[in-house]
């Protein structure tokens, strides 16, 4: 028993040191807090442990809007409270003012949800300049301990762990295009064919994480000074070339299920399809193993995977006759995925690199729109109101 529950915590040990150093970090806001701001300890507890992230970067980011927050929620729970007296009419009206506030300013969504939060946290029982100016100090306190602890939230670097992410759902990917190889040769059944379908969906649900992590790692390379930009861009890119491949994987598995349904492959072609697949899956997996020397090689394994793939083309070809037409579309549609998949592999396809990637989208973002981009379209707005006018 005593075994089973230290493996518990062993297998999470990511998760474990997280939360340990959010401990830790609440526990030095609330000392520091005290010790610096009358009755300042429990605020900035509370700002720290809402702050605190997997990563310095994020936390920058979190606290930033935290402290944007406060600013916005002391000055509108200030008004209120002076306005209509501490009540459930100020508590409704500073949400409501807070929540127009965070619009009008274009704030993010976390940003947007701290605004009010902080308000009502200012604008507690016995609330005067005083006191908001001490919970403000408060949340600054905490924020600024939770920033500096949440370097030590995760071991690796963002680059790392965009790495692993990548690493890990690689090989999901070939381990699964390795198991569909195994069933076209053994002659799979629909069950089967909806089974490898539900692992590839749930494959390419995690492409927004791998892409949030690799615009963290290129964001984290431009302003943290020991960070290798160079470095960023590649595991930006090998990001980009995974979701392709993700994204080929699932087509495949929809192609065969939907293969399964109409009747079953041919048997004249299983055999292709089987070797390609395979093929495809070797591909992914040696390109895991050895990113840098899968093309060092007279014949790379991507190389192979698209031999694989004409020789089923050629086979489909030869077949037409004898096999029904939509069998042999759905045939040269797992062609092109395979040669998709290699492209992406060895990330020569154009559309990797020529086709600009969105960014971070903008509700993830602290501020949806950037402060000298509202101050530009304010001024153009009052210019022109002014022309006008004259």
């Amino acid at each position: 028993m005593l075994k089973r529950t230290i493996k518990l915590f062993t297998d999470r040990k990511y998760w474990v040191r997280q939360i340990v150093v959010a401990g830790i970090a609440g526990a030095i806001s609330w000392i520091i807090g005290d010790a610096l701001v009358p009755n300042g300890g429990v605020v900035a507890a509370i700002v720290s442990t809402l702050t605190i992230r997997i990563s310095l970067h994020k936390s920058l980011r979190e606290g930033f809007g935290q402290i944007v927050g406060t600013a916005i929620g002391a000055g509108v729970a200030l008004l209120t409270v002076t306005l209509f007296d501490f009540g459930f009419v100020a508590v409704g009206t500073t949400i409501v003012l807070c929540a127009v506030v965070a619009r009008a300013l274009h704030l993010g969504e976390v940003a947007s949800v701290n605004v009010p939060v902080t308000a009502l946290i200012v604008i507690g029982p016995g609330i005067s300049g005083s006191t908001a100016t001490h919970r403000l100090l408060s949340t600054l306190i905490g924020a600024g301990v939770a920033i500096f602890f949440s370097y030590f939230s995760m071991p690796n670097t963002p680059v790392d762990r965009a790495r692993i992410q990548i690493k890990n759902v690689s090989e999901k990917a070939a381990a699964l295009l390795a198991e569909m190889s195994e069933g076209v040769a053994a002659g799979y059944t629909q069950k089967d064919a909806g089974k490898w379908l539900a692992q590839a969906r749930l494959l390419v649900e995690e492409v927004p994480a791998i892409r949030a992590q690799s615009v963290e790692a290129r964001g984290h390379a431009r302003w943290f000074p020991t960070a290798e930009k160079d470095v960023a861009e590649e595991i930006y890119i090998e990001g980009i070339a995974t979701e392709h491949t993700l994204v080929q994987v699932r087509t495949i598995a929809r192609t065969l299920f939907d293969s399964a349904v109409e009747g079953g492959i041919a048997d004249s072609t299983k055999k292709q399809i089987a070797v390609a697949l395979s093929a495809a899956s070797y591909a992914i997996s040696a390109h895991i193993d050895k990113p840098d020397d899968i093309n060092d090689f007279s014949s790379s394994p991507t190389d192979d995977a698209r031999e694989a793939g004409s020789a089923l083309a050629e086979t489909l070809i030869e077949d037409g006759k004898d096999v029904d037409q939509e069998q042999i579309i759905r045939g040269l549609s797992i062609v092109s995925n395979i040669d998709r998949i290699a492209d992406s592999l060895d990330q020569n396809s154009p559309a990797l690199k020529d086709v600009i990637t969105p960014d971070e989208p903008a509700k993830a973002k602290v501020l949806e729109v950037s402060p000298l981009e509202q101050t530009t379209t304010l001024w153009n707005r009052i210019k022109r109101s002014v022309s006008k006018y004259f």
